[in-house]
């Protein structure tokens, strides 16, 4: 068994989108309307944990902090320097051992999202 895809509410989908795109280099990978709203899929490829992105307009929204996601990264360096200069105030970068380097910066709807570096 394995994670087919994390759903989050969002409060604007185009915000949400160009978030996980920069941040976590995730595409769509599909996009429909759905009643009154619109959903996106990200992915990092096919068959792949996807990460479905749902804007309502008198949905539901995600409130508050609580939940983490963490993406794995090649160059944390970068990834976090492209979090400063997009001004979205990430950690400091942590090395709590020898194999794994990380941060954290929040998701335009509050979800914190880690990056993560194994060594």
């Amino acid at each position: 068994m394995h994670i087919h895809h994390l759903a989050i509410m969002v409060n604007n989908l185009e915000e949400s989108i160009e978030f996980y795109e920069a941040i976590t280099k995730l595409s769509i990978s599909r996009r429909f309307k759905a009643g009154p709203g619109e959903i996106a899929f990200m992915s990092n490829g096919k068959g792949e944990t996807e990460i479905e992105l749902i804007c309502m307009p008198q949905g539901q929204k995600f409130e508050g902090r609580g939940m983490i996601v963490c993406f794995e990264t090649d160059n944390l360096e970068a990834s976090h320097e492209l979090s400063r200069a997009k001004d979205l105030k990430p950690s400091d970068i942590q090395n709590p051992d020898i194999e794994n380097r990380y941060f954290y910066v929040s998701d335009p709807n509050g979800v914190t999202v880690q990056l993560k570096q194994i060594l």
